[in-house]
């Protein structure tokens, strides 16, 4: 167990447990539904929750598949001036019109990543489109906001919500930790 985390792994499956009760109550027909996690730490939390969806459902498969959003580093540092969207070659996109979609993300900080994917699913026809992420900084800048939120953690401008997903890091946890004052995005 990870002793220096913020919320470790047996609060953390809690969290996730309640959050995917949330997202049951949000899904009205479950053999509509497609889960998809925003690569990297997004996805193995897509897992987690379509393992508690499948176990209340008693469903034999949710379909599943990832989207690869990047704008930020893990230190915050702006990456791409745009929210890059990559479709990967070696993955088909399962046929998404009429379904419902679960995007799932670890982290709600400007809403950059969850925007570019709602138009991306919505413009290969999901006639619905919930989000849940892990964590909610409450500081996003675009009008959106999560339908399932784990836990909302607001933080000084200076720190990072650092979230720790097996297979990436070996405990589920969240960590709080500071930045450099040369990251910082200008508003």
């Amino acid at each position: 167990m990870d002793e220096s985390a913020f919320y470790r792994t047996d609060e953390l499956d809690e969290v996730v447990a309640r959050m995917a009760r949330e997202a049951q109550a949000l899904i009205r027909d479950p053999a509509r539904l497609t889960v998809v996690g925003i690569l990297r730490r997004g996805a193995p939390l897509a897992d987690r929750l379509c393992a508690h969806l499948h176990e209340a459902w008693g469903a034999a498969r949710i379909a599943r598949f990832d989207l690869d959003i990047k704008r930020y580093g893990d230190d915050l540092a702006l990456l791409h001036p745009e929210t890059r969207l990559r479709e990967r070659a070696d993955a088909a996109v399962p046929e998404l019109a009429g379904r419902t979609v679960l995007l799932v993300d670890d982290v709600l900080y400007e809403g950059h990543s969850l925007l570019r994917a709602l138009r991306w699913l919505a413009a290969r026809g999901a006639a619905e489109i919930r989000s849940a992420v892990l964590v909610d900084r409450r500081c996003a800048r675009l009008p959106l906001k999560a339908d399932v939120a784990g836990l909302v953690l607001e933080v000084a401008p200076l720190q990072i919500v650092d979230v720790h997903v097996p297979p990436y890091e070996p405990h589920f946890g969240i960590h709080i930790r500071r930045r450099e004052k040369d990251h910082v995005q200008e508003s």
